[in-house]
Order: C-alpha cells, then sequence, then structure tokens
C-alpha cells in the first residue's frame, strides 16, 4: 500500500473579513463561502500567490528540494528526483489566546466562528471568537 504524504505549506494568506457581517473567512484564496453569513466573496492576494509559485519544499521521500511552481493549495505535486507524489496543503493559522483565569497562553487553529474552550491548566470554559 502506498504512502500519502501530505505537506503543510509555510505560506499562508492574510487574515481577511467578510464584507458583510465582518466576520473572519476561511483562509483561502478563491471563490469562499463565509461561515458566519453564507455571503460568497471572491479574494485574491496576488502577493501571496507570487510566494505560493516559489516556495521550496523539500520531498517527503528523497528530501531533495524542489520549488512548488503552483499558486494553489491544496496542489499534487510529483518530485522529479524520486517520482513519490504527495499533496502540498494550505498553512493552518495558529493563534495564542490567554485563558481569562489562569492567564495561561494556548494555542489553536484559527478559524472563523466562536467557539467555546475548556483551559486544560485550570478547566475554566470561556468562548473565543475569530
Amino acid at each position: 500500500m502506498d504512502e500519502e504524504f501530505i505537506i503543510e505549506s509555510r505560506i499562508a494568506p492574510p487574515p481577511l473579513s467578510c464584507p458583510k457581517c465582518n466576520g473572519l473567512l476561511p483562509s483561502k484564496l478563491g471563490e469562499i463561502q463565509c461561515e458566519l453569513c453564507d455571503a460568497n466573496v471572491r479574494t485574491d492576494h496576488e502577493p501571496t500567490r507570487t510566494q505560493w509559485m516559489k516556495e521550496r519544499i523539500s520531498c517527503p521521500s528523497c528530501s531533495k528540494v524542489l520549488i512548488a511552481g503552483v499558486d494553489e493549495r491544496p496542489a499534487e505535486l510529483r518530485c522529479g528526483g524520486c517520482d513519490t507524489q504527495f499533496t502540498l496543503a494550505a498553512k493552518v493559522i495558529r493563534v495564542e489566546i490567554e485563558c481569562p483565569s489562569c492567564h495561561r497562553g494556548l494555542r489553536m487553529k484559527q478559524r472563523p466562528g466562536q467557539r467555546t474552550i475548556t483551559c486544560p491548566a485550570c478547566d475554566t470554559g470561556f468562548k473565543v471568537s475569530f
């Protein structure tokens, strides 16, 4: 059975807000649907697309350094050295928030909407909105 390789890009588009509800949009480029108000939004950021084209990555099998050469994420790529296929996935943006009770720094994935989390240090539940 072939092993599936997934590499996370080091480059993410800038955080963008929905023009209708001002909520955080998913971290993508192109046609995006706001997860808060269902508005369809067209986003683009040419500097990010340029960086994606030039992004250097290591083959997960032979470690050869490759240039991505595509301006989309995720992207299906193939190493020219060893013929390994792999996916170059979009970067997952992580943010640090502070527990309002014990002030411990917590890292979490930034995604649109509101969610309730529980601090692992002091067991306090609180809401986080992006």
